[in-house]
């Protein structure tokens, strides 16, 4: 009994657990993955050495702050997925995903590097991939989707969005929204439309991060 009880977590813990998550996740939404852990530490008012014994790396901490965003990715994908028009399904992803990294500058960051030691993470982000390249191939057996699109290209338009400036976060997610319109344009096969240029294969990480 008494080492049962040992193992439970102390409400003070849980306390700063909560904290630290909340903080990571207001600033990893504000600024990216480059923001230091101990100003997480000092948004969530704890010291180092708590921050630290919760979570010993930042890859830690940012899969678990994100956690709530793949559930919802989730969700887009298999709404998409149970259209009965697989374009009317691919377009809503797309529009939707890109909404979602417009709110998150962090989380498009995790998503596209996939922590290679974060598994849990990896494991979601590859499904929902796959989810998106199943329903893209069911687009183009209709002929909505032009023939010569490859995943690569989903993932540089995830990249270009993230890359959007505004001056405030409606602003932010407004101009998302004209860019996911115009590039599911530029996806949408149409007669005499002129080919893409060659694939450019993008390297899934993220700038300054080695693996």
């Amino acid at each position: 009994m008494t080492d049962r009880l040992s193992r439970i977590p102390r409400s003070d813990a849980l306390d700063n657990r909560g904290r630290i998550l909340e903080a990571a996740r207001e600033l990893f939404a504000a600024e990216g993955l480059t923001v230091p852990m101990r100003e997480v530490a000092r948004r969530a008012e704890v010291g180092p050495a708590t921050l630290y014994r919760h979570f010993p790396t930042k890859e830690i901490l940012a899969t678990e702050a994100f956690t709530d965003q793949m559930r919802t990715c989730h969700v887009v994908v298999e709404e998409g997925l149970a259209d009965p028009d697989p374009w009317r399904g691919l377009c809503s992803v797309l529009e939707k995903l890109c909404e979602l990294h417009s709110r998150d500058r962090g989380f498009t960051a995790a998503f596209v590097s996939a922590f290679p030691k974060a598994v849990d993470f990896t494991a979601d982000r590859d499904y929902t991939l796959r989810a998106i390249a199943e329903l893209a191939g069911r687009a183009k057996d209709t002929g909505e989707l032009r023939a010569d699109f490859v995943f690569d290209d989903l993932i540089l338009m995830l990249m270009a969005n993230n890359g959007i400036q505004a001056a405030s976060p409606a602003a932010q997610v407004a101009a998302s929204r004209r860019f996911a319109a115009l590039v599911i344009q530029s996806f949408r096969a149409a007669p005499e439309q002129p080919p893409l240029p060659p694939v450019a294969r993008l390297a899934l990480v993220v700038p300054g991060k080695t693996r």
